[in-house]
């Protein structure tokens, strides 16, 4: 038997407190997600969906607690309310051990929405505020055909929730795919990393929180919120895109 996948979710942010309550932190929304994905594989001898995933959890911000790489496979950048270009001591010591990651050949690495553009920040690329502003709720993904190719798909639907975004594609680095509002949605450099700049890990009710205390806060518009529950609900690919991620985490 394969001895366990192990994954730590370095979690850059503490989500809002009643999806905190249910999940235990983002780590329990990535392990649900995780899992619900190894079953969708349907390759329980390669992956147990019971017993195949060790998901450990990190606190980079406050504790600024990280995992020693030899004892995990893959590590798991979180999203977050920061600013992934901000000049601060955790966001710099994130980008410090996300280019240690990317300077060795086996842990590997998955980067979601903030933790897409810390991959980016990493590599080198600009990163920062869209022209564009707000992308929300289930937007289409359009992929390239490498991102055709990696995710099984002709394009993606995927929960978004971001206005800062990678500007520019790292040099010898594959773009999975864009969209209107984004035109770098995903990363991809094989057996090394993988990212998405939207949030396969958001069901529609956790978007939904997450858009109705904004709105809340003055941060969306009346015409940005209606449009964004009315699309935050609706079926979208985030099970296929952590299948993809395991899939990715396995070969060798």
């Amino acid at each position: 038997m394969r001895p366990p996948l192990r994954i730590a979710i370095l979690e850059c942010d503490t989500p809002l407190p009643k999806i905190d309550s249910q999940y235990n932190g983002y780590w329990g929304v990535f392990k649900t997600l995780l899992e619900a994905s190894a079953e969708a594989l349907g390759q329980p001898d390669r992956l147990d969906p019971d017993t195949g995933l060790d998901i450990t959890k990190w606190d980079v911000v406050t504790r600024q607690e990280y995992p020693n790489m030899e004892d995990v496979d893959a590590v798991l950048l979180t999203g977050s309310k920061h600013d992934s270009y901000e000049d601060v001591p955790w966001i710099n010591r994130l980008v410090e051990f996300t280019q240690k990651v990317l300077d060795q050949d086996r842990v590997r690495l998955i980067g979601i929405c903030f933790g897409h553009q810390i991959v980016g920040r990493a590599l080198g690329a600009r990163v920062g505020k869209s022209d564009q502003g707000w992308e929300i709720a289930v937007c289409d993904m359009d992929l390239t055909e490498e991102g055709k190719k990696l995710f099984g798909l002709e394009k993606i639907r995927i929960q978004q929730m971001h206005q800062d975004i990678v500007q520019t594609c790292p040099p010898n680095i594959v773009l999975l795919g864009s969209s209107p509002r984004c035109a770098v949605q995903g990363l991809y450099s094989p057996g090394h990393f993988v990212t998405v700049q939207g949030h396969p890990e958001f069901t529609g009710e956790i978007e939904t929180e997450i858009i109705g205390t904004r709105a809340k806060a003055g941060i969306f518009s009346e015409t940005q919120t209606q449009d964004a529950l009315s699309r935050a609900g609706n079926a979208h690919d985030g099970v296929a895109i952590g299948s993809t991620f395991l899939k990715f985490l396995l070969e060798d």
